[in-house]
């Protein structure tokens, strides 16, 4: 077929034509067509004003103006939508598969359930007997309404006595059973039938109060719903069914056309309140928890099938939401808003509400409840989120989720996508409590639920079981006055809770077959509070109190047994069972990988579980850098320095003079100072410092020494050691000559430590540790404490309800580092990594705060150091719950140990301890007991195999100096005289001087048993003077002069003259509350 030639409109402007033409000037016609349009525009306008000025001209009113006006919009409007109609059309018959299909997946709810569920079988040949038989039904509903139902209602009442059922008609269209589903895997003597039905009745029926002319009756009804249907017990007998139970898992649909005086219902808002308080009214016997139960043996325990013992129990956190829809708008729209959402959630007939969180698309509710599981698959939970506001709450998205799913997977902690909302998703985690007929595991439910914090004023404690409790009968109450029939009730109390029975009028031996469920805190502190009442409930016609306990040491947790009242007739008692279950959370069943949900009613997935995603797998341990805990520790021992140089002349230089030297310590960007030794050119300092360094080549260890003066100190000399030859010497012992000056040299120890994960080496290095003693009071460290803090998940809001600007805080004794802090987030991450010296390993506590900027705490963590000696290569690394925060805060950190092993220590044992000399020529060990870094130990060191307090002293004589010197090490096993650790210090007195020279006194350490000290004191005096001194000591607690506590822990009483003052002394004394 031979093509049209392409015309130039269509071929476009550039098509065959070359740049020169689209250049040249466009040709006469185009010039023509620019004139008509330009006219034509012209003329439209003057035709719009040519009716306003002839209606001027003429002097008409103006409303003949305005009635035009509104016939042209109106004519306007007409046409526009003709238009939009036949475009309407087209399209449809140009797009007619695409239309189809989107109009059917649209009506896909309204199609059956084995339409959508494959698993739902269709049973047309019931509906075809039900059809056949729909007649006959009629006829045996219309003989129930007129021979028994109106004869009853005529009797309860004067006014109905003329009351008739003048027509009843079931009509044509039968009820239909769509879909039908069994269940046989969840306990082999009962089959479960799910009965998916649907009447759309064409069924008349009129009611007629003859007396007062009124008319009424229902013409048509449509209901639709799920049906539960339970066969059970199974037995080997005819008819093979104990009993037929029935229930609907939901209310069913329902829409009633009436006719007569009801007519007015049909009114929208009366009908919806009628077909409401219907809809209420079947609910009260046919939705769960309630259920219609039909015996078809005798002899059947009828309360237990109307009410059996729940499933399970589901305990529902409902923690948080993101992303919310704002509906909340500032200038009519034009700033965006935000929402006051709150969320309803709804299994069955158990609402509950949460609190509203104001100005936030991202709440945190962070609350908890309980819900009683009837039925599993079929429950649903239902949550629904709203934006409070003063007049009508603003929809913010709804989900769905079968129960089912959550007794699968034990524990479900899932994002839930919000439907029928732009955007939106509810944080979830549900568990799933089994019930156990065993108390074996009620202690430690009890503990687990001391870990679950519950937040808001009236937010209920967690359970840790339910109480089923079915009221039987009662049997010989006692009358009423008059001798009259009593009406009884039961209330049941358990704790605050209080729940009623039916009421049986006018028998004195009443049958109620009624179940009560109550959950428990602690059933052992709890009892059963039972009153039997008169319906007008003031008169009380028994009393019992059954306590928990009982319970707990029966067989299966259970009671089933005939109970006297008190407060009752001699022969009154009432029948009551009595069943406990523990709730248990099964952690070893939980599943790991992720819970397809179950499909529901109508075959629309989306309807019941949707959009299940799985939260975003967190990491169970942390991840740092490479870099991470390879710092080392460089212990230096700055011994002493000989041969200074002068700078502190005397008379001009004519005589000779000293210097006060001291020596300043720089490396790896850290300073130190010594004290001072005046006039001295040969200073022992006899200090340690410890420094925590990472390799870097280049850097160097630096010792200036300077005379100190009143203006400007003055430079003795300078000492720079590499730090890459001290890692790789590890150990030196050495003089230094000094640089820049004449003479000098100073004495060093220094040691780059090894770092070791053998826990069994502890114990020598905290032996040798303890045996040190520094004029600078240093204990050397024992270890070396890396952590890394990497993030948080589940911080709370700030009290504004936003986001924390998160920090963290890692402290240890009077040493604290702060991470940065980062932008708004409940789950912030640092990535940051620090370091600690620990002197004992088993006293020591790492505390970890986090607060928003500093200020409100968001939580806290206390870890104790000696946890880590447990821990295979010293490492902790997991998930830590905070204290002080929301039940999940959890914080992700890395605590490693490594212990300083020094090489001293290692050559040190308890069979050789003598002193550690440091090495050098035959000048610097003229006076050894001047260099000890370490005094003897005597006898009684090993004095910890007795329980007695103890206290640890080093004394000695510095003849050099012409000091003593007293330090104070530590006590132990001191006792304790209160629920809190005393606040320990130690005074002594050198006897039988008496004044302030004599006295000393430690400071004070909070709340130990085991306090360390390490403290030195001097005193100026000859070794014979040393001699006649008796060193009296008392170990006290520090409390105020109001206080009952008792302030002495013991005493002791050394005299000196008895100890090897020059050789030195260290061990540890008995205190006693006599002098020694």
């Amino acid at each position: 077929m031979q093509k049209e030639p392409m015309s130039s409109d269509d071929a476009g402007p550039s098509a065959g034509v070359s740049p020169e033409a689209e250049d040249s000037p466009p040709p006469r016609d185009s010039a023509g067509k620019h004139a008509v349009t330009v006219l034509w525009s012209f003329g439209k306008c003057l035709g719009a004003l040519l009716p306003v000025y002839l209606a001027g001209y003429f002097g008409f009113s103006i409303s003949v103006v305005l009635l035009g006006l509104v016939v042209y919009i109106g004519w306007k409007h007409s046409r526009d939508e003709k238009q939009a109609r036949l475009q309407s059309a087209m399209y449809f018959v140009e797009n007619e598969q695409v239309v189809t299909a989107t109009r059917v997946f649209r009506s896909r709810r309204e199609l059956p359930a084995w339409v959508n569920c494959p698993d739902v079988e269709k049973v047309e040949w019931m509906n075809q007997i039900l059809q056949q038989a729909w007649p006959f039904i009629g006829q045996c509903l219309e003989k129930l309404l007129v021979e028994t139902i109106a004869p009853l209602i005529r009797a309860t009442s004067t006014y109905l006595q003329t009351l008739s059922f003048t027509k009843v008609d079931l009509g044509n269209r039968a009820l239909r059973v769509v879909g039908v589903k069994a269940y046989t895997e969840f306990d082999k003597r009962q089959v479960i039938l799910d009965l998916y039905f649907s009447y759309d009745g064409d069924l008349e029926i009129n009611v007629e109060v003859k007396r007062y002319f009124c008319k009424a009756g229902v013409k048509g009804i449509q209901l639709h719903g799920r049906l539960r249907v339970i066969l059970e017990p199974l037995i080997g007998d005819v008819p093979l069914i104990g009993a037929i139970t029935m229930f609907f898992i939901r209310r069913p649909k329902l829409d009633i056309n009436w006719t007569g005086l009801t007519n007015l219902l049909d009114i929208p808002c009366l009908n919806a309140l009628s077909d409401t308080m219907i809809l209420d009214a079947i609910a009260s016997f046919m939705v769960l928890p309630n259920r219609l139960t039909i015996p078809l043996v005798p002899n059947l325990h009828i309360a237990q099938l109307r009410s059996p013992l729940p499933r399970g129990i589901v305990r529902i956190h409902l923690l948080e939401a993101e992303n919310l829809v704002p509906k909340d708008f500032h200038m009519k729209g034009v700033i965006s808003g935000t929402s006051d959402p709150y969320a309803v959630l709804r299994v069955g007939t158990q609402t509950f509400t949460s609190h509203h969180v104001e100005n936030n698309l991202n709440p945190q509710w962070r609350e908890m409840y309980e819900v009683i599981v009837h039925e599993v698959p079929g429950q649903e939970l239902e949550l629904e989120v709203f934006d409070k506001d003063p007049n009508q709450d603003d929809f913010l998205g709804r989900m769905k989720l079968d129960l089912g799913v959550v007794k699968t997977a034990v524990l479900l902690d899932e994002w839930c996508t919000l439907r029928d909302v732009a955007s939106g998703q509810v944080h979830l985690k549900l568990e799933w409590l089994s019930l156990l007929p065993s108390a074996e595991c009620l202690d430690e439910v009890l503990e687990r639920n001391k870990n679950i914090t519950v937040y808001g004023k009236t937010a209920d404690p967690p359970s840790a079981a339910i109480l089923t409790v079915y009221l039987d009968r009662a049997q010989d109450l006692p009358f009423k006055k008059g001798n009259k029939d009593p009406s009884p009730m039961v209330q049941i109390s358990v704790q605050e809770t209080t729940k009623e029975s039916k009421t049986v009028y006018g028998n004195n031996n009443p049958v109620w077959e009624e179940a009560f469920t109550f959950f428990i805190q602690d059933p052992r502190k709890q009892d059963i509070d039972i009153q039997v009442k008169d319906d007008d409930k003031a008169l009380t016609l028994g009393a019992l109190s059954i306590p928990l306990s009982r319970l707990l040491s029966s067989a299966e947790l259970s009671m089933d047994q005939w109970f006297q009242l008190e407060k009752s007739g001699p022969a009154s008692r009432i029948y009551i069972t009595a069943m406990l279950r523990v709730l248990w959370l099964n952690e070893e069943a939980i599943l790991t990988k992720p819970v397809s949900p179950l499909p529901g009613e109508g075959g629309n997935e989306s309807d019941v579980s949707p959009g299940l995603t799985p939260t975003s797998k967190r990491p169970e341990h942390t991840s740092p850098d490479g870099n991470f805990a390879t710092e080392g520790v460089l212990r230096i021992h700055l011994v002493e320095a000989q041969s200074l140089v002068t700078e502190d002349n005397l008379m001009g230089g004519m005589g000779e003079g000293k210097s006060d030297p001291y020596v300043k310590i720089r490396v790896g960007g850290l300073a130190f100072k010594s004290q001072v030794i005046k006039e001295n050119l040969n200073p022992i300092w006899n200090e340690l410092y410890e420094v925590i360094l990472t390799q870097l080549p280049g850097q160097e260890v630096e010792f200036d020494l300077y005379d100190k003066d009143i203006d400007q100190d003055d430079f003795l000399g300078r000492v720079k050691v590499s730090l890459e030859d001290l890692i790789s010497a590890q150990f030196t012992d050495q003089w230094y000559t000094l640089n820049d000056v004449k003479s000098g040299r100073l004495h060093l120890v220094l040691e780059w430590l090894p770092k070791i994960s053998d826990p069994t080496r502890l114990e020598q290095i905290l032996h040798y540790n303890y045996r040190q003693s520094y004029l600078n009071k240093i204990v050397p460290s024992a270890a070396l404490l890396f952590v890394y803090v990497e993030r948080a998940h589940g911080l709370p809001l700030k009290k504004s309800g936003k986001e924390p600007e998160a920090g963290a805080e890692v402290s240890l004794k009077n040493v604290s580092h702060r991470t940065k802090v980062v932008t708004p987030s409940t789950s912030p991450q640092w990535r940051e990594a620090f370091h600690f010296l620990i002197r004992n390993p088993s006293e020591d506590t790492l505390i970890v705060k986090l607060s928003h900027s500093w200020g409100q705490a968001l939580g806290s963590l206390v870890l104790a150091v000696r946890e880590l000696l447990d821990q295979k290569d010293l490492v902790l690394d997991r998930w830590f719950s905070l204290d002080g925060a929301m039940p999940e805060s959890q914080i992700l950190l890395r605590a490693e140990l490594k212990l300083l092993d020094s090489k001293l220590a290692q050559s040190s044992n308890a069979e050789d301890p003598s002193p550690v000399i440091p090495a050098g020529d035959a000048a610097a060990a003229a006076n050894p007991e001047l260099r000890l870094r370490s005094v003897p130990i005597q006898e009684g060191e090993d004095a910890s195999s007795t329980m007695e307090a103890q206290v640890k002293l080093s004394v000695a004589y510095l003849s050099e100096e012409n000091r003593l010197v007293i330090t104070v090490h530590a006590c132990r096993n001191l006792p304790s005289y209160s629920k809190d650790p005393p606040d320990t210090y130690i005074s002594f007195i050198l006897l039988p001087d008496k004044n302030r020279n004599t006295k000393r006194k430690t400071s004070v350490k909070k709340k130990s048993l085991k306090p360390e000290f390490n403290e030195r004191f001097d005193f100026n005096m000859s070794l014979e003077e040393a001699k006649q001194k008796h060193l009296e000591m008392s170990v006290k607690n520090s409390v105020s002069f109001m206080s009952r506590e008792k302030e002495l822990f013991g005493k002791l009483q050394i005299d000196l003259s008895q100890l090897d003052l020059k050789t030195g002394v260290s061990q540890w004394y008995d205190l006693s509350h006599e002098t020694n």
